[in-house]
């Protein structure tokens, strides 16, 4: 049985990073552009909830503190 949870929260980081790689190649952002790709591609990786919670929330506001 699949946890639903786990699907909803890829679902939201999922289309977050489709914001950020759209974002960052209109306005010529690599730090955007590279995290949404990798916010797309980490709930392959990573299937429990709250180790995804974790690693998204960190993706969602490294651009802050990246140049």
């Amino acid at each position: 049985m699949t946890d639903t949870t786990a699907l909803f929260i890829a679902l939201f980081f999922g289309s977050a990073g489709l914001g950020y790689l759209v974002y960052g190649r209109r306005q010529e952002k690599k730090v955007f552009f590279y995290t949404g790709i990798a916010l797309m591609l980490f709930p392959y990786v990573i299937n429990a909830t709250l180790p995804m919670l974790a690693v998204g929330a960190g993706l969602l506001l490294l651009p802050k503190f990246l140049p």
